[in-house]
């Protein structure tokens, strides 16, 4: 029934991919679907792109172990400031602002609105580096899933993902994805609404479960702190909150998806739908992980003694998070449910999948190669080139991925710290403000690549253990990429407007004429 299940869903997001490639025929279509999609389509491939198989197994699984129920905070954090003020604050200004200047993607509206080809330059390898390890942490849980599912190697799984993702994006472009990213998204409202319910139901009720939960005490984690509101750690549940959060509004793939919506009053639309559908995904995902220590724990004899699933260690002998969720849908879940629930993951990480390829591939050609080339690039050949990069980016990736060791929260926290950090602070303010300079955006570049950078050589990599260990001890983990992701983001809100203070835009005249023009129509 699982094979059915899941052969049955991969011809439908091929079919789409084939049937969608006769209405690619140029940049726009391919890019941004002719800037034609509706509310809904835009909204689910917002929602789908947001969320995979990295909220879903990494991040619902350590941080549902570490904060208990109270990270369904960071879902809450998800739909309002990631998706409700998001599309409120950036969405209509986007759309028209990069209508206006004719940008295609990110680094393209950086050249555009700032005066500066060396910026797009910059934007376009901050995105082509850091949008990898991001990529890497999709197929990383999607293979966990897959490996309890069907037992089939890790290797194996992640290979095959990157395969039918490349040939649906490749055939089809932005078009095939959002109407994919629909699909998907119905299917993810359905599927973890299902899933959250079988998890409280297997402990005897959400009372019941709470219960079992709060007489849980470990080392740092006090009784019943794991089944109160704001769990045994709420100061480091903000610094994932923040860049889980706040971080959308600066990435690439997210940004986009206000690019290529139809009109002012898809966006209204939008922005209701979106929300609602961070609410279920994002809050059932975590919802669902703070009760992951009812059933799996890394001690062999307690665990038997429980009758709980062991957590198998990775290579360094620490807890495997990543293992948490899985063995969660392997206690709780009818192999049915199993089925839908690998067709869930399956549909959230290639929806996420195809946005990241997507973006990568277009910034490449269009703001790297296609400026460099000495004759001019049709249409077609610019088309061309992004499915060349399509194929490449994904192979990077999957070589990043066969590292089974590497925990998807760090791999992600690492792009997004390094993306947002960058790319935040100076698309935001601006759409708003012709203040803005361009010494002021290096400065972003700069700070935000640095911080991440910097921070993963001392703490991530392992070369200081003993800065590690210190850093890791204080209230607030200086040695976490995702604590050093946030603080990446908010250094860029902070020194964005105190560099512009204190330098000169170079044409005020253009900036205030981009900015005016972008002012939404009452």
């Amino acid at each position: 029934m699982l094979y059915i299940i899941l052969i049955a869903y991969l011809l439908l997001m091929l079919g789409i991919g084939f049937w969608c490639r006769k209405k690619t025929s140029n940049v726009s279509d391919f890019v941004l679907g002719g800037r034609t999609l509706g509310a809904w389509f835009t909204a689910f491939a917002y929602g789908t792109s947001y969320f995979s198989a990295v909220v879903f197994i990494g991040y619902a699984g350590q941080f549902g172990w570490l904060y208990g129920v109270s990270a369904a905070w960071i879902g809450i954090g998800n739909a309002v400031i990631g998706s409700a003020l998001a599309w409120l604050l950036m969405g209509k200004r986007t759309r028209t602002m990069t209508k206006n200047l004719n940008a295609a993607t990110m680094p393209e509206f950086f050249e555009k609105r700032y005066g500066s080809k060396s910026l797009k330059t910059a934007a376009a390898v901050i995105v082509f580096i850091f949008l990898i390890p991001y990529t890497a942490s999709v197929y990383n849980g999607l293979s966990r899933l897959f490996n309890m599912a069907f037992a089939i190697p890790y290797e194996a799984c992640i290979i095959g993902m990157a395969v039918l993702t490349a040939v649906y994006v490749i055939l089809g472009g932005y078009k095939a994805t959002a109407i994919n990213d629909f699909i998907q998204g119905i299917i993810m409202l359905a599927g973890i609404a299902a899933v959250v319910f079988c998890v409280i139901s297997n402990k005897g009720g959400f009372t019941s479960a709470l219960e079992q939960l709060g007489a849980i005490s470990d080392k740092g984690v006090p009784e019943n702190s794991l089944n109160s509101l704001f769990g045994p750690d709420p100061i480091n549940l903000i610094g994932v909150i923040i860049l889980t959060s706040l971080g959308t509004w600066g990435l690439p793939q997210m940004v986009q998806k206000f690019y290529a919506i139809k009109d002012d009053s898809a966006i209204t639309k939008g922005t209701v739908i979106s929300t609602l559908f961070a609410v279920v995904v994002a809050g059932g995902s975590y919802l669902m992980g703070g009760f992951g220590r009812l059933y799996a724990h890394p001690d062999a004899e307690i665990a038997a003694a429980e009758g709980k699933a062991v957590l198998v260690a990775n290579a360094s002998g620490k807890l495997a998070y990543d293992s948490i969720v899985p063995a969660m849908l392997e206690a709780a879940l009818p192999e049915l449910l199993i089925g839908v629930v690998v067709v869930l993951v399956l549909s959230a990480s290639m929806s996420t999948l195809s946005s990241l390829v997507l973006t990568s591939s277009s910034t490449l050609t269009i703001d790297l190669i296609k400026p460099n080339m000495k004759e001019e690039m049709t249409e077609k050949k610019q088309v061309f080139f992004m499915r060349i990069f399509i194929a490449a980016f994904l192979i990077v990736s999957v070589v990043i991925a066969l590292n089974p060791n590497a925990y998807i929260s760090t791999l992600m926290s690492i792009s997004w710290g390094a993306l947002a950090g960058a790319f935040l602070a100076p698309f935001l303010y601006g759409l708003f403000s012709a203040k803005v300079t361009k010494a002021a955006v290096w400065t972003s570049f700069i700070s935000g690549v640095g911080i991440t950078v910097v921070h993963m050589i001392i703490f991530s990599l392992g070369f200081f253990p003993e800065a590690t260990k210190a850093a890791a001890s204080l209230p607030l983990n200086m040695a976490s990429p995702i604590n050093a992701g946030a603080i990446a983001m908010i250094f860029g809100l902070i020194i964005v407007p105190i560099v512009s203070a204190v330098t000169k835009v170079d044409d005020p005249e253009r900036a205030k004429e981009i900015v005016d023009a972008a002012k939404p129509t009452k």
